[in-house]
């Protein structure tokens, strides 16, 4: 299992839209995730800085084609149209990257 955190900025007058629609993930949404072996999904906001930060864990063993696996995923394209608009990816992120993948320093079990 591998542990995995990211983080991106959001427009702050999109902070209540954005609270609505992932109070109620479409269905397909969701199983998509599972199906390409992503768990434990949580996504935190801090106000006033407008971060967003998401852990998941990934029991999977080649995360880039159950990640490409999302990406084709026609349901999930039209999440992110909605949701990609309200984000705001951090300058600092990796090239290709939109959330920008954090390092794991610790870990308590």
């Amino acid at each position: 299992m591998q542990r995995m955190g990211m983080v991106i900025g959001i427009n702050p007058d999109d902070i209540p839209e954005y609270k609505r629609l992932h109070a109620d993930v479409w269905p397909e949404v969701l199983e998509r995730l599972r199906q390409s072996n992503i768990t434990n999904y949580s996504i935190f906001l801090k106000e006033p800085e407008n971060l967003m930060f998401s852990y998941w864990e990934y029991l999977g063993d080649d995360f880039a084609s159950d990640d490409a696996a999302i990406a084709a995923d026609p349901v999930t394209q039209r999440w992110w149209q909605l949701c990609g608009p309200m984000q705001r990816p951090l300058e600092s992120r990796k090239q290709g990257e939109w959330w920008a993948s954090m390092e794991e320093v610790f870990h308590l079990d």
